[in-house]
């Protein structure tokens, strides 16, 4: 497994550039308005002396955020960022836009408030992969997003894994290391594995090759033994493993460039973070059996606590270690992001009063942004179907509203016939937990109480894995 101490001094970060960079985006209409969702509740003086703040980024599919907490979860301050677009090659140049999200997110916290932050965590969606050269700390290819499939390793994988293992399907992180390992040419040895929040927390602390057991699971770390199994270590890619450590570990103090740059205390942790969905999950603070929180972002995702580890490739299925029980659950590619799509914020808001909860859509949808679902079906040839589209735009957005809430009852009720504890209260996260009408649209279909958590954003519970760091 990959230890590797990375050499700061081959990859230093140009902070005048960036500095540069946050200036002009500041200056255009369209980062002036991400200026807006930022907000301070408290200044440095209103702190007892000793008060620590912890902080935890949330690098979602579409853009990402940031909340400061202090030992009791009150909010000191807030905010988000959307991905800049950047074009390398006519393709999305996704390292350089989370990077300097990452930065401009660092430099959104109050500068009255970063003396008194104690640690950091991020949390990055599950199975985004990047493979980086150990000793240039470069990219050896571009990033494997969390939605890619590699169906030309999943025979090979199929035959070193366990039959219905979680690394058994094509958008798995190990199909795409096997992917990318069986199609580059160029010497491996200094290869190393990182996912989404790895490489985030690597450019803060920078010792790279170190991950989490949430991030790990998709690659074939077994959280019930702590360990990665024989037949994955017998693999010859088996150096290219990070090592894993439990959630909100301290790996070690950030950066002195990058402290100097932003103005964080010296001692100031940078801890393994976890998925994006497991983040809305510890945001939402479900701490019963039966108890499940479904994230309605870009994406859904479902969570569900159960005292019985479940797990099926087949439908998309998996479980993540929580301290000595298991959140189960799966991630469909069906979501917000559809929504974004074919309606503006104000349209869906405006649209959404005049449906009615209460009566069932006769339209049938399956709602996608592209080909491809991985729960409650994995299936990487699934087609979007959004028609036929009805002329009155409430009707559309009632059947796809409705759809939407299908899959997750068919999810829920998925985990329940492969022996999960049943769900007996559903919590929403992320965006789409703000239309009511939604809410209760899903409480028909899915024949459950639902209600909105507290906390409904994915940073929220990253910050809570910093402080966990932090003690």
């Amino acid at each position: 497994m990959a230890t590797t101490i990375f050499n700061t001094s081959l990859f230093l970060v140009h902070f005048n550039s960036w500095r540069k960079l946050s200036s002009r985006m500041m200056e255009s209409d369209v980062f002036g308005k991400r200026r807006r969702f930022i907000s301070a509740k408290y200044k440095a003086d209103d702190f007892e002396s000793g008060k620590k703040l912890y902080l935890g980024l949330d690098f979602g599919t579409s853009g990402a955020r940031y909340a400061l907490i202090d030992n009791e979860g009150s909010i000191h301050a807030e905010g988000k960022r959307e991905y800049p677009l950047y074009m390398k090659e006519e393709k999305m140049d996704w390292i350089q836009s989370w990077k300097d999200t990452l930065f401009l997110l660092l430099d959104d916290v109050p500068t009255s408030l970063r003396p008194v932050v104690a640690s950091i965590a991020i949390d990055g969606t599950s199975a985004t992969t990047i493979i980086m050269d150990s000793t240039s700390g470069r990219p050896l290819s571009r990033p494997f997003l969390y939605n890619d499939s590699c169906p030309d390793a999943l025979p090979l994988v199929k035959s070193i894994a366990p039959a219905k293992h979680t690394v058994c399907s094509g958008s798995s992180t190990l199909c795409k290391l096997v992917s990318w390992w069986n199609s580059y040419d160029s010497s491996k040895e200094s290869a190393v594995l990182l996912h989404q929040a790895d490489w985030l927390l690597w450019l803060l602390h920078g010792k790279l090759g170190v991950s989490d057991y949430n991030n790990a699971l998709k690659i074939g770390y077994d959280p019930e033994t702590d360990s990665y199994p024989s037949w994955l270590l017998s693999q010859p890619y088996s150096h290219v493993l990070p090592s894993v450590q439990a959630p909100g570990t301290k790996i070690g103090c950030i950066k002195e460039d990058i402290r100097t740059q932003f103005g964080y205390p010296k001692d100031c942790v940078i801890c393994t973070g976890t998925t994006d969905s497991i983040a809305a999950f510890l945001a939402a603070r479900a701490t019963q059996p039966g108890k499940a929180v479904t994230s309605l972002g870009s994406t859904l995702a479902i969570k569900l606590l159960s005292t019985i580890r479940v797990e099926d490739a087949r439908f998309g299925v998996y479980s993540h270690r929580l301290d000595d029980k298991w959140l189960v659950g799966g991630a469909s590619n069906t979501g917000g992001a559809v929504l974004r799509q074919l309606f503006t914020d104000e349209q869906l808001a405006k649209l959404s009063e005049q449906i009615n909860p209460r009566e069932a859509s006769p339209l049938d949808y399956y709602p996608l942004q592209a080909v491809g679902e991985r729960f409650p079906v994995a299936d990487p040839n699934m087609e979007p179907r959004l028609h036929p589209r009805p002329k009155n735009d409430v009707e559309y957005l009632h059947g796809i509203l409705e759809s939407i809430a299908c899959i997750e009852a068919k999810g829920y009720k998925l985990l329940k016939d492969l022996g999960a504890t049943p769900v007996e209260e559903v919590i929403t996260s992320g965006g789409g937990s703000k239309n009511e009408k939604w809410i209760k649209i899903r409480e028909r279909v899915l024949g459950l109480p639902v209600c909105r958590a507290d906390q409904t954003e994915a940073a929220y519970g990253a910050a809570l894995l910093a402080m966990k760091g932090s003690s």
